[in-house]
């Protein structure tokens, strides 16, 4: 997606640690791993960890923020130019994927993620262009484009 005019931008976000049962961190299993960011002007996201890492499963973890984030700006992305090229999207829908490898030494890093997006357009004439401006959306995705690890694309695209 074309940046607004005017050169950087700079996203801010306080967090704030709430897992402190009363003796920090002594223990890694004395700790909750519960935390809120605030964004400001938008409702704060209660996060934790990922289950695996004895985080609560109710709450967001940065895992599954990557990958909506990834889902999201791909979307965006992506609207923005079936808007400038004539193509009147219906629904868009995706069942994004990544994956996480445990390195030997207990940390880790996401290996991949894969886009499922499913678009529905007006044109029927026009899905051959709706399926290409999935890879210039692609290339375009801010998100994407900072990652270091594959993030692939599975489009499908019907009309009517």
């Amino acid at each position: 997606m074309a940046a607004p005019s005017g050169g950087e931008h700079v996203y801010r976000c306080s967090l704030a640690w709430e897992g402190n049962r009363g003796g920090g961190t002594a223990t890694y299993q004395g700790y909750d791993r519960l935390h809120r960011v605030r964004l400001q002007g938008k409702p704060d996201l209660l996060g934790s960890a990922d289950p695996a890492f004895r985080g609560d499963p109710a709450r967001h973890n940065p895992e599954d923020l990557l990958v909506a984030a990834l889902s999201a700006c791909h979307m965006l992305s992506y609207l923005a130019l079936c808007a400038r090229n004539g193509v009147t999207v219906m629904t868009y829908t995706d069942e994004a994927q990544g994956v996480m490898a445990l390195t030997p030494d207990g940390g880790g890093k996401f290996t991949s993620a894969t886009l499922h997006p499913r678009v529905a357009i007006r044109e029927e004439d026009k899905v051959d262009l709706a399926l290409a401006l999935h890879a210039r959306a692609h290339a375009e995705c801010f998100i994407a484009n900072s990652c270091n690890f594959p993030v692939r694309n599975l489009p499908t695209v019907t009309a009517g």
